[in-house]
């Protein structure tokens, strides 16, 4: 690519005989060499701005790698931290349903024991009731004895 430079500094065999103006060529050349020293400076301008993006880019991609990375790694986070909860509650709900079970077994062998002496209890009553009876009876009989002597 020509620079502005080349521009200016190119020189033309002269000829005497049917020639161009050099005045006119020399001129018209430097209105050439300022359009075009301008879009060469634009030119250097966008591509370095180009370059600029260019990195602005990576370092976007870089950052967006980076936050999918840091969202999978939460989203793994959160799914361990549910299920260690889940089996947690787990735990807790068998742990209760177990103490439960023990407690309904308990309050079972208690309510049978307790039944047992009820009915032991009634048992000895039954027995100490048929006594006094016939310890009354026999008083009675004692006492009829005795009247009719």
């Amino acid at each position: 690519m020509l620079t502005p430079l080349d521009i200016e500094n190119k020189k033309f065999q002269r000829k005497m005989m049917n020639g161009y103006n050099v005045d006119e060529v020399d001129d018209f050349l430097d209105e050439i060499t300022v359009d075009y020293e301008k879009l060469y400076k634009e030119n250097t301008e966008l591509r370095a701005e180009i370059e600029r993006s260019k990195s602005d880019i990576d370092k976007y991609k870089t950052i967006e790698q980076t936050l999918q990375n840091t969202l999978v790694m939460a989203q793994k986070t959160a799914d361990e931290i549910k299920d260690a909860a889940q089996e947690e509650a787990d735990n807790i709900i068998k742990n209760a349903r177990s103490k439960m079970q023990d407690s309904v077994d308990e309050l079972a062998k208690e309510s049978e024991t307790r039944k047992r002496e009820y009915a032991e209890t009634k048992k000895q009553f039954d027995i100490y009731r048929a006594k006094m009876e016939a310890l009354l009876i026999s008083q009675l009989e004692l006492l009829k004895d005795m009247k009719e002597d």
